[in-house]
């Protein structure tokens, strides 16, 4: 083992932090020692530092296996700013020219390459293996390591085929990383990349900075615009599961005036590398995307996650809302539910395998599960990885800030453990549910459960009840569900005990997603900087020099340092090197320009320092667009325009109303003269004008009661915006 105070060093040395986060020290041990390591570490827990700081300090080359090219480059810059030598990381992949192939090869046979990222496909190329063959390799980093596993939620067949790659360049120890796996996950990524006998590391999965909410998916789009509008400049991140409603609801934000790209598979590869560098180098604060984006994505401060469509599986949810608030700062994690999108995912899963059909079903549920539950959102995702939340009250996601009806629930848990004892544990959850409530399906008539005593025991208690009930028992460790055997649920010795000796059992009652309205904003979270002064100016040398260098601007510096810097003030390139996360490496590559900045900075200001440094709405498609506005030229009545879109005149209001957001100008007089008197039209047009707080229809709306249409109001809206703002 290394000495601590040796490892420290290095630490500060290569990353400029005096101190390791979690359970990095002792994963560094190990794989410095010789063994197979498993890492097991949540999105923002370090886990690159890992690899990279073993990686940094050993003789030969790490091999650092990566599933995603368009990251590399990233990655590689990353490391490659914590040092003066660029030749100290390399990718090695198709998108890379002979010549560039030649001079990595050339970097790694001098020993300057520390760590090489391969992709699984560049890594089964015959002449890759050959070269590879002779070379120092200092150990083996697979990333992403959950992409082994068919019960993944990024299963990918060509990460099974590591192992005997491997086996054939040679042996060294294997690290295997992954933000995100449930305990059956973690058996198949050992299994498959023969690691049984590895150390494994497993950090907590709590993101205590991440504030957790589910809402209602009534009027989501506005709720967004709303969402943006009041965070500016924030980085976000919007999951959508097509492409082509990631489409819309980018050009839907660019005509609010958001600055927002499309990021997706079907888009091609130079655009969308260019979309999502300019997410990173912060031209653009939000990116729409399918689930193509984000794996590996090292952007420490996005503030906000927003899913449009309830991801297909809880790791997938853990996973993508794991991309916010990486440096612990402000995280907020919004997902908009509707059962209707649950049952279209179950429709693209018909066709599949029956296997994988069934896979697909259970991790859907446990979705669902999670969704609809108005238990603690951490005590249930953390329940999923294997992970008991002590805390009652996590006082940070919806249920818990706003907590729900809660009934006595003793008798309940009584009869569902005896209905599984009765089904003699060969039921699922759902069908344990019908079961109780009486239902009398072909699945409970095939198996004669509707024969049984407990059939129709429950059938006072809606299915919601039941399912919070099941939800209940499982996270309590009354009942534990089989994944080997569909989900079917079984009685545990917990379960046994509850049911010889009842106690009192609160159950909180799930959410009715279908019919609640809208929820709050979530609350306010983040640290701020010591001198917000001098943070905003230090962001804007940051972005400069991140433009000048072509680089995304947190490699430069990221928050946190910029943070320190405002609080500490450092004017000279060793001061520098004692704020957070600076190296010398970096504070002698960038360094230079932030302290001069600040020795002004604090010489006009007359700053005294301390002593001593402190350590520590659109048209949903453009041509809808251009056809409404050539309909307007044209004088078409607006009815005769939505009809010929298949659109509801509010829908076509609402595109006008994007349309002019936009700064259009556009001239619906003709039609408003033909269906309105010229009083009502001056009416309505002098309250926006003269008396008007706001241009919202609900104040709108409140001043003129029932003597105007919504359409009416609308229209003249759209009227005196367009005359009196475009």
């Amino acid at each position: 083992m290394t000495d601590k105070n040796s490892l420290n060093a290095q630490l500060q040395k290569y990353f400029g932090f005096d101190r390791f986060k979690g359970q990095q020290e002792e994963v560094i041990n190990s794989i410095l020692d010789g063994n197979d390591t498993f890492v097991l570490m949540p999105t923002g827990g370090g886990k690159s530092l890992c690899y990279q700081l073993p990686a940094l300090m050993q003789e030969g080359t790490a091999i650092v296996i990566s599933p995603l090219i368009a990251l590399m480059k990233n990655q590689v810059d990353a490391i490659r700013s914590f040092s003066t030598d660029d030749g100290v990381a390399h990718f090695l992949n198709s998108s890379l020219t002979k010549t560039a192939i030649q001079k990595v090869k050339e970097d790694i046979g001098r020993g300057q390459t520390k760590l090489l990222y391969v992709a699984p496909e560049s890594l089964t190329k015959l002449e890759n293996i050959d070269f590879l063959k002779g070379i120092k390799i200092s150990f083996y980093a697979i990333d992403e390591a959950h992409c082994i596993s068919e019960w993944g939620h990024d299963f990918r067949p060509e990460y099974r085929r590591i192992r005997p790659i491997v086996n054939e360049i040679g042996q060294a120890p294997i690290m295997a990383l992954t933000a995100t796996a449930t305990p059956k996950v973690q058996h198949d990524i050992q299994k498959n990349l023969g690691m049984q006998n590895a150390k494994v590391f497993k950090s907590s999965f709590n993101r205590p900075n991440l504030y957790y909410e589910i809402r209602p998916k009534v009027k989501a789009k506005d709720q967004i615009i709303r969402m943006i509008k009041s965070n500016p400049g924030k980085s976000g991140i919007i999951y959508c599961l097509s492409r082509k409603k990631v489409e819309e609801i980018a050009e839907l934000l660019q005509v609010n005036g958001i600055k927002a790209l499309a990021y997706h598979a079907g888009m091609d590869s130079a655009t969308r590398s260019a979309n999502q560098d300019k997410f990173l180098m912060e031209e653009s604060d939000v990116i729409v995307a399918t689930i193509a984006f984000g794996m590996g994505i090292d952007k420490p401060d996005v503030r906000f996650v927003i899913h449009y469509d309830i991801p297909k599986s809880l790791e997938g949810y853990y996973q993508e809302t794991g991309r916010a608030g990486r440096d612990g700062g402000e995280g907020k994690c919004y997902t908009f539910y509707s059962y209707k999108d649950i049952q279209k995912l179950e429709k693209f899963m018909q066709g599949k395998p029956v296997a994988e059909q069934e896979i697909g079903q259970q991790l859907l549920l446990d979705t669902v599960a999670f969704a609809e539950s108005s238990l603690c959102r951490r005590t249930i995702l953390l329940h999923y990885f294997g992970e008991k939340y002590e805390t009652e009250n996590c006082g940070f996601c919806d249920n818990c800030l706003n907590p729900k009806e809660q009934i006595e629930g003793k008798d309940l848990i009584v009869i569902a453990l005896k209905a599984v004892i009765e089904v003699k544990e060969q039921c699922k959850g759902e069908n344990l549910v019908n079961i109780l409530m009486g239902v009398e399906n072909a699945t409970v008539k095939s198996f004669s459960h509707d024969l049984l005593d407990i059939f129709g025991a429950g059938d006072e208690y809606d299915d919601k009840i039941w399912n919070a009930v099941f939800r209940q028992c499982i996270i309590a460790g009354f009942l534990t569900k089989d994944i080997e055997n569909y989900g079917v649920l079984k009685l545990t010795d917990e379960g046994r005990a509850f049911l010889a000796n009842p106690k009192s059992f609160m159950i909180v009652k799930n959410h009715d997603y279908e019919s609640e309205e809208e929820g709050d904003e979530a609350p306010q979270g983040g640290a701020a900087a010591g001198d917000p002064e001098l943070f905003a100016i230090l962001k804007d040398l940051r972005k400069k020099i991140a433009t000048k260098q072509k680089l995304p601007p947190f490699v430069i510096f990221q928050d946190p340092s910029l943070s320190d810097m405002s609080i500490q003030y450092p004017t000279t390139i060793e001061e520098l090197q004692s704020i957070i996360g600076v190296g010398q490496g970096k504070a002698q590559r960038y360094g230079k320009p932030f302290v001069e900045l600040i020795k002004t900075y604090v010489e006009e200001k007359g700053i005294e320092r301390a002593q001593d440094m402190v350590v520590r709405s659109v048209a949903n498609k453009s041509k809808n667009k251009v056809y409404i506005i050539q309909s307007i030229d044209r004088k078409l009545a607006l009815n005769e325009i939505a009809d010929a879109k298949g659109m509801s005149l509010d829908e076509l209001l609402t595109e006008l109303e994007a349309i002019v957001n936009s700064g259009t100008r556009i001239n619906i007089d003709y039609y408003i003269d033909a269906v309105m008197d010229e009083d009502q039209i001056e009416d309505i047009f002098r309250y926006f004008r003269e008396d008007a707080q706001s241009d919202t229809m609900e104040e709108a709306l409140a001043e003129f009661g029932d003597d105007y249409e919504v359409e009416e109001i609308r229209m003249v809206r759209l009227k005196f915006l367009t005359e009196m703002g475009n």
